[in-house]
């Protein structure tokens, strides 16, 4: 039985950082989830990682150590609330080499067979709100522009006094595209899905790549996340339901290892 508000200490397995988004009550946050020492899946929140001090910055595939409660404020079962001060870095992050095998070894034991499942679970249980797949097919990465700049109420959020030790230099930047996959699932009814993609990784690459590469910046951003992950990647995705939605899916990970 879970007990809301109480404290206890775990340690997770990071396996997803999504690109910060304003919030109402912490500036800014990354949806953050991973695996639990029970070997199940765990979201975490809410998480100001640019606003963290130095050593407690974590990085994907590293095994953190912290005291978390289950919120009464977020119904998705696998939501936890984190006091941030208690977080501990315990290891560095799992290597690559020899095809992400040590990544897998992690993984791959809580992989769903296609999101459809997902979905249907959800839907009759109302759980799981996480979960992990290999999509059948991604036909395309659809690059929808958006606004460049935050709504008065998102500006509001972003400007709200803080308590956190470490204040950024620069304010958040929004991304001026939203990047949504077009795929079918390991499923013979599945009928195809558009899911947005919120993952770190693709946010930074946008703002890198744009700088790096200036007009030709959707060439190489679509041979990566389209040609490469369809193509020559072993693309998997992770997934996880909005608190205000709870049933709309998006995308908040990517795990791409060498086929």
């Amino acid at each position: 039985m879970l007990s809301y508000g109480r404290w206890l200490k775990k340690r997770v397995l990071i396996t997803v950082r999504t690109y910060p988004a304003p919030s109402r009550s912490s500036v800014e946050v990354s949806c953050t989830a991973g695996i639990d020492e029970d070997g199940r899946w765990i979201r975490l929140f809410p998480v100001p990682y640019r606003f963290l001090d130095k050593d407690k910055r974590f990085r994907k595939y590293q095994l953190i150590e912290a005291n978390v409660a289950k919120a009464a404020s977020d119904t998705r079962p696998e939501s936890y609330k984190i006091d941030i001060d208690s977080i501990k870095i315990l290891s560095e992050p799992i290597p690559t080499n020899n095809k992400w095998e040590l990544r897998k070894a992690k993984i791959m034991p809580l992989m769903s067979r296609s999101l459809c499942y997902l979905q249907s679970e959800r839907d009759r249980n109302k759980e799981p709100t996480l979960g992990f797949f290999k999509p059948r097919m991604i036909s395309a990465l659809k690059l929808e522009q958006t606004s460049s700049n935050w709504t008065e109420a998102d500006l509001a959020r972003l400007t709200q006094s803080v308590f956190f030790g470490n204040i950024p230099k620069t304010r958040l930047e929004k991304l001026p595209y939203d990047f949504t996959y077009k795929f079918t699932c390991d499923d013979n009814a599945c009928r195809g899905h558009e899911l947005k993609c919120t993952d770190w990784e693709m946010g930074a690459s946008y703002w890198a790549w744009r700088q790096k590469y200036g007009s030709n910046w959707e060439a190489k951003f679509k041979d990566m996340y389209e040609t490469k992950m369809s193509m020559v990647l072993d693309t998997h995705f992770f997934v996880g339901t909005l608190s205000t939605h709870p049933s709309e899916w998006i995308i908040i990970g990517l795990f791409y290892p060498p086929k």
